[in-house]
Order: C-alpha cells, then sequence, then structure tokens
C-alpha cells in the first residue's frame, strides 16, 4: 500500500495552513551562497576543547566571525567566568605557505580547509601552551604573550612537550628533533635519504589507521619510542596537482592494494638519541604498527597482520627492545575482519579497559594484569560501544559513548570497573552526543546536537550534571540561522526491510508540500564500511538548502556501514559494490511507493565510496534511477592503498574474481541514465587515475556524460566559492535533465 501525505504529518489541514501563514511569508529560502559563507550557519563551532593542568582554565580553538575555516586559541577562566583570546592566528602568524608533507598530513587528519591554529598543547606547569602556526611553534602564555620558539623554512610536524615539560620535540626534514623548551633543539636520528623518515607516520597510518603519532614519549621523559619507515619499495604515484595557473608533479609513494607498504620498524632511544635498541616487531616484516603505547615504565605495541584478521597486543623491555605476546585479538567470524580503534587505555595498577567485537558488538571490557586470561565484560547487547571517553581510576568508573538507546542517537553512559553491565546514562535523550574527558576522568567535555539545535557543548562532572556552558550556542535573533528558522523543516526517520529483512533506516527532509503534486528526490548516500550517515545529530543547513530548492533529501544506511555489530559489516567482505547497491535500490523502490514521490525523478549523489556506488548504482539498475553525481569515485579497487581495501577485499592476486565484480570499469559502458562526474584535479587520496580511466572507457565508447574537475583541489573539493559552486552545478545538471520540482 502507498504511504501517503497524512502518513508523514503532511494532512491538508487548514487551520494548520492558516497558523503558519504569517510564518511563510517571512520565512528566507536558503542559498548554497548563504550555506557555505561565513559566519556558519551552525554558529560558533569551537574544537579541540582542553582543560589546564589545575582545571581552571579551558582552553578551545574557535573559528572567527568573518572567516569559519580560520580558528584562533580562547581561553574561559573557570573563576572569573571570563573568556579572552591568547592567540589571535592572524597578528602572529607569519601567513607563510605550509610545506607539501604538512599539507598532505593536514589533509590525511581531514583538517586540510582549516587555517590558522589546529592544534596545541598545555605545558605540563600549566603556565603555557604549545601552539604550532603557519609551520613554526610559539609558546602562548594565559597573561596574552606569545615568544616565538622556531623560525624556519622548513615545517616542524607533529610537535609536542614531553609529559613533564622539559623537552620540546618536532619532525623536520625527515628526522627527529629534540630540545629543551625555549632552548636549541638538535636532530636526534640520522638523515638517511628522501625514503627514510623518522619520527613520523607512513602513508596507510595517517589515512586508513588514524594514527598521525611517529614518536611517543614515557611518561618520565627518559625514553623516547620512534618509528623508522622505509618506502623505497612501495610504488609510485605521479600526481600532477593540476592548478589553475600551472600544473606541479609529485611521485608520490603511494601502496596500492597486493602492493609493498612501507618497511616499518620502532626503536626506543634517549631524549639525545643515545642508548638506541631496535623493538622486535616479529620475523614478518610484512605488518601494521597499529598503536604505541607507554604504560608507566611498559611499552605496549599492537601488531596487526596484514590481512588484518590477528592482532598482537606486545609488551615491550624498553631498554633492551625484546618483547613477549601479551595477548592476541582475532576478528568476531570467518570472513570478517578486525576494526581498528583507539578505544583501550591502560590502568594505573597494570589492568586494561579494551574494546573488542569479540561477541558480536563492540563491547568493552576488562584484563587483570594477574590473570591474562582473565577478561571481563563490562558492556554487553545488542548495541555497540563507539568510544572510550574516560576513565576515573581512583572510583573504578568507565566512561563511553554508545547506542544503548537509540542506533540514531549516541548517548554518554559510565559503568563501575565492580559492577559490570549496570549502566547509568549521563545525557539527555533527543540529542546525539560526543564527549571527551580530562586524564583523570574527572570532568566530561560533552557536545550534543538534534535535527533542530546545532551544536552546543559544556562541562560536565561525573554525573552528566552540567557546570558551564563552553558554547551554548542559542538558537536566538542574533544566531546566523536564525532568518531561516522559518523554512526549516523536520526530519522523519524509518526503516526499510533489506531482501534478508535486516532493518534498514532512512531519514527524509521534505519542502512544504502541497497534496496532489509529487516531488523530486535528492537521494544522497555513502554506503561503504565506516560512517554512519542515519542520525539524529545536526547535520548542517546543506540539506535545508536543497529541501528549500523543492527537493525531497533522503539517505538510508546499508549493510555494511558502521554501529549494528558484525554481523551487519560483514556481508561486504570481499564483495563491495554488491548489498550495498541492492540495500540501497530497496530505497529507491520504497521512495516510489510514496504518493508524493515523483518516481522518475530520483537522483542520487555521493562522494569517494558513495561516488563509487553512483557509478555502481546506474550500471546495475538502469532506469531505476533519473540521474547520478558521482564524486572522486574509486573505479577500480586495485587503484586504492592497503590498508583500506585489502581489509573488505584481499588481495587482487588473492581473489581476482571479488576486484573484477567489484571494479566499475568493466561496466562502465551500461550507463545510460545521466551521470556527472566530479573530481579533484589534484587528490592525493583517491587520486586522479581513477577518474581518467572511467572517463576514457565512456568516451571510447561514446557514452555521453558529464564533467566537472575542479584544478587544484585534492580530495576536499571545498571553500567559500568552491562549495556554491560544486553545488549550483549540481542543480543546473539535475534541472538540464527534467529533474525538477513542480511547478
Amino acid at each position: 500500500m502507498s504511504a501517503t501525505y497524512a502518513d508523514f504529518g503532511f494532512a491538508n489541514n487548514a487551520t494548520k495552513e492558516n497558523s503558519q501563514a504569517k510564518q511563510e511569508t517571512a520565512a528566507m529560502d536558503l542559498t548554497f551562497e548563504r550555506v557555505f559563507a561565513s559566519p556558519s550557519l551552525d554558529g560558533p563551532s569551537p574544537r579541540q576543547a582542553k582543560l589546564s593542568p589545575d582545571g581552571r582554565y579551558l582552553t578551545v580553538l574557535r573559528n572567527r566571525e568573518d572567516d569559519l575555516a580560520r580558528y584562533d586559541l580562547w581561553a574561559f577562566d573557570r573563576e572569573t567566568g571570563e573568556w579572552s583570546m591568547l592567540v589571535d592566528s592572524e597578528k602572529v602568524g607569519s601567513g607563510r605557505e605550509l610545506s607539501e608533507d604538512e599539507k598532505m598530513q593536514r589533509e590525511r587528519a581531514r583538517v586540510g580547509n582549516l587555517s590558522g591554529i589546529i592544534s596545541y598543547e598545555w605545558t605540563s606547569n600549566g603556565k603555557a601552551i604549545l601552539v604550532p602556526l603557519d609551520g613554526d611553534l610559539y609558546l602562548a602564555s594565559l597573561d596574552g604573550q606569545v615568544v616565538q620558539v622556531t623560525d624556519t623554512e622548513e615545517s616542524e610536524l607533529n610537535p609536542a612537550l614531553s609529559p613533564q615539560g622539559k623537552y620540546i620535540s618536532f619532525v623536520r626534514d625527515r628526522q627527529l628533533w629534540v630540545g629543551e623548551v625555549m632552548g636549541e633543539a638538535a636532530p636526534i636520528t640520522p638523515k638517511e635519504g628522501a625514503d627514510i623518515r623518522w619520527g613520523e607516520a607512513e602513508f596507510v597510518a595517517q589515512e586508513e589507521m588514524a594514527r598521525i603519532d611517529g614518536y611517543w614519549w614515557s611518561p618520565d621523559e627518559n625514553r623516547i619510542a620512534v618509528e623508522r619507515f622505509d618506502e623505497s619499495g612501495v610504488g609510485i604515484v605521479t600526481r600532477a596537482a593540476i592548478g589553475a595557473t600551472g600544473t606541479k608533479v609529485f611521485d608520490q609513494r603511494y601502496p596500492v592494494a597486493g602492493s609493498d607498504n612501507a618497511v616499518v620498524e620502532l626503536y626506543v632511544m634517549d631524549p639525545d638519541g643515545q642508548n638506541r635498541v631496535k623493538v622486535d616487531l616479529g620475523d614478518n616484516p610484512d605488518i601494521y604498527l597499529a598503536r604505541v603505547d607507554w604504560s608507566g615504565n611498559d611499552l605496549y605495541v599492537t601488531r596487526q597482520n596484514r590481512e588484518q584478521t590477528v592482532m598482537d597486543i606486545l609488551r615491550v623491555n624498553p631498554a633492551t627492545g625484546e618483547s613477549q605476546v601479551l595477548f592476541t585479538e582475532t576478528a568476531a567470524v570467518e570472513d570478517y575482519w578486525i576494526n581498528l580503534g583507539s578505544d583501550y587505555k591502560w590502568l594505573n595498577d597494570g589492568n586494561l579497559v579494551w574494546w573488542s567485537e569479540r561477541d558480536g558488538y563492540g563491547h568493552l571490557y576488562l584484563l587483570d594484569e594477574a590473570d591474562k586470561t582473565g577478561w571481563t565484560q563490562l558492556t554487553s547487547g545488542e548495541w555497540v560501544v563507539t568510544k572510550l571517553v574516560g576513565v576515573d581510576q581512583q572510583a573504578g568508573r568507565v566512561f563511553f559513548q554508545g547506542t544503548k538507546d537509540s542506533v540514531l542517537e549516541q548517548h554518554v553512559y559510565s559503568v563501575d570497573l565492580a559492577n559490570p553491565g549496570a549502566i547509568t546514562r549521563l545525557t539527555e535523550l533527543g540529542y546525539t552526543h560526543s564527549a571527551s574527558m580530562d586524564g583523570k576522568g574527572q570532568t566530561l567535555l560533552i557536545s550534543r546536537s538534534n535535527d533542530d539545535r546545532p551544536p552546543q557543548s559544556y562541562i560536565a562532572d561525573a554525573t552528566g550534571k552540567r557546570l558551564a556552558w563552553i558554547e551554548e550556542n542559542a538558537l536566538d535573533a542574533d544566531h546566523p540561522y536564525a532568518p531561516f528558522l522559518a523554512s526549516h523543516r523536520p526530519t522523519q526517520y524509518g526503516t526499510i526491510p533489506a531482501e534478508d529483512g535486516t532493518p534498514l533506516y532512512w531519514e527524509m527532509v521534505t519542502p512544504k508540500m502541497e497534496p496532489g503534486k509529487r516531488y523530486p528526490v535528492y537521494y544522497y548516500h555513502y554506503s561503504g564500511p565506516g560512517p554512519q550517515i542515519v542520525n539524529k545529530g545536526w547535520n548542517g543547513a546543506l540539506r535545508q538548502a536543497i529541501v528549500d530548492k523543492g527537493y525531497i533529501w533522503f539517505a538510508l544506511d546499508n549493510r555494511g556501514s558502521a554501529n549494528r555489530g558484525v554481523a551487519f559489516e560483514q556481508p561486504i567482505y570481499r564483495a563491495m559494490g554488491g548489498v550495498e547497491v541492492r540495500d540501497q535500490k530497496a530505497g529507491a523502490e520504497y521512495l516510489k511507493t510514496l504518493d508524493f514521490v515523483d518516481a522518475d525523478k530520483i537522483a542520487i549523489d555521493g562522494w569517494s565510496y558513495g561516488g563509487y556506488m553512483t557509478l555502481k548504482q546506474l550500471q546495475a539498475d538502469p532506469g531505476l534511477y533519473a540521474a547520478g553525481i558521482s564524486g572522486a569515485p574509486v573505479t577500480r579497487w586495485e587503484l586504492y592503498d592497503t590498508h583500506y581495501t585489502e581489509r573488505y577485499m584481499g588481495t587482487p592476486r588473492d581473489d581476482a574474481e571479488a576486484y573484477e565484480a567489484a571494479s566499475a570499469i568493466p561496466n562502465a559502458t551500461k550507463i545510460t541514465d545521466p551521470l556527472l562526474l566530479i573530481h579533484g584535479m589534484a587528490d592525493d587520496n583517491v587520486v586522479f587515475e581513477n577518474a581518467t580511466e572511467i572517463i576514457s572507457a565512456m568516451q571510447e565508447a561514446n557514452v555521453p556524460f558529464q564533467m566537472m574537475l575542479y584544478p587544484g583541489y585534492t580530495h576536499r573539493v571545498s571553500g567559500e566559492q568552491i562549495s556554491p559552486h560544486r553545488y549550483n552545478t549540481v542543480f543546473r545538471f539535475l534541472e538540464h535533465h527534467g529533474v525538477t520540482p513542480p511547478e
């Protein structure tokens, strides 16, 4: 049976229409130009909230009202209740162009679009803050004084203060440098050529393993664990960063699926580089150095096999480099992988809080130091822990984020180590939350939002009680989004069954609809492993701008996406481009049953994995979709990197058939529906060859399509002018092909 307007709360109620009349006349439609302009319609969006060591000051990076991408350092004095700017990035910074290494590192950390200050670190005594800015280092004091520590043409990468504040360390010109704060730094590792680097994380660690660090200080500052990697055996992708007025060519070491990775080693040394020893990572060099941690004077290393089905936690003697396997984590089921995370913590008593999917869902466990086989499960159930937030070791209490109350809302919870399973929710229903804590697990830093409420952030105690706002972000008359509130549309949620009966969650935002009229659908998708798209958090003004243009906004999370457990993710194993296509097809078929949807005007749009999915969906089901937009797509998985691709697909040598079936190239000529292909011409993640291969295949077969290429842009094609250009291009394309709202 078809759903009706009334089923979605759009009954033709004259009283309701009349009561909204005044509000509608005052409503302002959003434009793409305004969505991406300053000030941000989300309101202030502070980043990296941290408490000073004594707990008095709260520091944040706050974006400027006239430049939403530029951040300055601010401090809140909890005693006086006053805010002050500590570092003005425009006044202090040199404005010097960053090195290519730092640019690429920022891209892989997904902060390449930001400027000004993007990170900082308190000194251990709480008297100053280390601030990297424009490739140099500064020390800022609480009275507003700023002292420049380095002034070089090269960028200082990965700067850090030693745990007790005696030393400053950073990477420069492929070496690790260390010196006393405000003293002269010197390299403590050798210079060995362009292909060997010390103190940095290799490409796949940065891009796929969420590990930017390449060195780790011991708590007593007596030793440093330092990564050394040799990428001379890694294949070269000649990346032409094609710009508007010229082209720079980079020979980028890029390990494509099935090829050699960088050879990674780990050493431990004194702060001056002396007494260097090599850590025993095992006989097989073809492994991943996943995580490195100090706990007291003990060094722990997480080693992952190339297939990512086995993970060993090694205890290392930092004086000799000798290691032994403490315990081993294996994939939860056959034909699955290990989802690598950072949700674990070594406790002062030697015990370990550890995240694992061993029971089919991501949950927390406690490993007792005295009994290495003695695991205690702290959380359980058909829901997942999405983040370990902190541990109050004195109180024996663990804080975490999870989906216990709803897969669409993340909340902050706590559980006692002595009373596993007795879980307390600390945050309010109706919002989705994220959180962090101070090192002692005493104070929560919480951010929350929902469909109708831009992000708010606050400090809370261990019970979740709000102590002070970091950013209340009130939706009052002065808020940047206030002029558009009258046209803001609510989000609807629901589920449809997959072919095996698994419920698939969807979300929908509709324009103000008139009974009897049918509306086009802008069907957004990502579809790949990792991100959960459908949730009850604030999703920005972009979707509201699309709805203001007269389109229904729709998204669905297919099998393979995150936060639903092992059985939900597992179907994509060695079968990418299969189950996701069928699940998204089910979403389109559901839309066609709705009497307010124009069944002939459903357009799909995705970026990266979503761009790949647009191609696979158009190939699999000609005529089902009115048009497709494919942004920065992987077109052949042999062109993408090892750690990501092999996790799900194995290697091309081991499973060539799976790679052939997953490729978007062989069936490129089956695309008969209108296609718009978009790609940044300097993309270092999904390299431009992915686009040129399918462009060539379609051109050689005389298959029509359109494309929009962005000179100088990487995998992130965005900015105050470029983003509106991209979306205006998309909707001109849809209008050209008749995917338009009703008259």
